[in-house]
């Protein structure tokens, strides 16, 4: 048995898949056996000071000695670690992947918003999906939002914003990024009509588990703007106890619900399809791919 294993260290939390592959009527797949989240929310330092504090850091790499440690009793053959926007934007990203390179022996990739969204569409959800429609995957994240557009299951355009969670939260999105980001879907997406939209990340999991909606049907926009006004007529403290959300869900959720419905509006799109993927998912496709495919 093969057993691959992802880290995605993302400016909310740091993530550990662990996956079997195997082989079935000729194609390679995947089975999940572990997956460990840590909620470091590195985003809060850097994109607040463009700096990762001496806590933080060594809370990272006491992280990465306890994955590393997981993988060697799994037997982990390969493995695949990505940093995203928020080593991205710290001073200090390098240094700290030189501090786990020394003590865990572990390599880890500070990846640009390209390649991060390479990783998520590694997943190919838009191969499940009706190949005639035109859909917007939508992925966000604590500090950037990487959009792309698939028209007959081809990627056409994609680009990665500086909007996020966890940047939102921080007060550091921008109202300029926000108009670039307005301006790029509307004309990459204003040539098509009957778009529907593709959401991953762990808040939109999250609000399509709170919507009840069987799994494999779409999420309508009424729906998700229903969850929204709810969520929002709740404190903080109220999300946490009366709705039962993790103290790391309860704020980002609110910021996240935001992204999804306004990119809907402006592009007019009336229901988005929830995969249940992510990026630790598309990181264990990737390697498929690179090693046996």
């Amino acid at each position: 048995m093969l057993r691959y294993a992802a880290i995605d260290i993302g400016s909310n939390a740091v993530r550990l898949l662990i996956a079997d592959i195997s082989r079935q009527d000729g194609k390679y797949k995947y089975k999940k056996t572990t997956l460990i989240r840590v909620p470091l929310r590195l985003g809060d330092d850097a994109f607040l000071d463009q700096y990762i504090s001496e806590k933080k850091a060594g809370d990272l790499v006491k992280t990465m000695m306890a994955f590393k440690n997981l993988m060697d009793v799994y037997h982990v053959s390969e493995y695949l670690a990505c940093a995203t926007s928020a080593m991205r934007e710290a001073s200090n990203g390098q240094d700290i992947v030189k501090v786990i390179k020394e003590k865990t022996d572990l390599t880890l990739e500070i990846i640009e918003g390209q390649r991060e969204a390479n990783i998520i569409y590694a997943n190919h959800i838009e191969e499940d999906l009706d190949e005639n429609k035109t859909y917007l995957y939508i992925d966000v994240g604590g500090g950037s939002t990487e959009l792309s557009v698939f028209v007959k299951g081809v990627p056409e355009a994609s680009r990665s914003f500086n909007i996020g969670t966890i940047r939102m939260l921080d007060n550091q999105d921008k109202e300029e990024t926000w108009d670039e980001m307005k301006d790029w879907v509307k004309e990459q997406t204003k040539a098509y009509k009957n778009l529907a939209a593709i959401g991953t990340g762990g808040n939109i999991n999250k609000l399509f588990r709170m919507s009840d909606e069987k799994d494999g049907a779409p999420l309508s926009l009424q729906k998700l703007n229903a969850l929204y006004n709810k969520l929002t007529s709740y404190s903080l403290k109220e999300r946490i106890n009366t709705l039962g959300l993790n103290t790391d869900r309860a704020d980002v959720i609110i910021p996240a619900c935001e992204i999804y419905l306004t990119l809907m509006k402006w592009t007019g799109i009336k229901q988005i399809f929830v995969p249940k993927v992510g990026m630790a998912d598309g990181i264990i496709k990737l390697l498929i791919e690179e090693k046996l495919d």
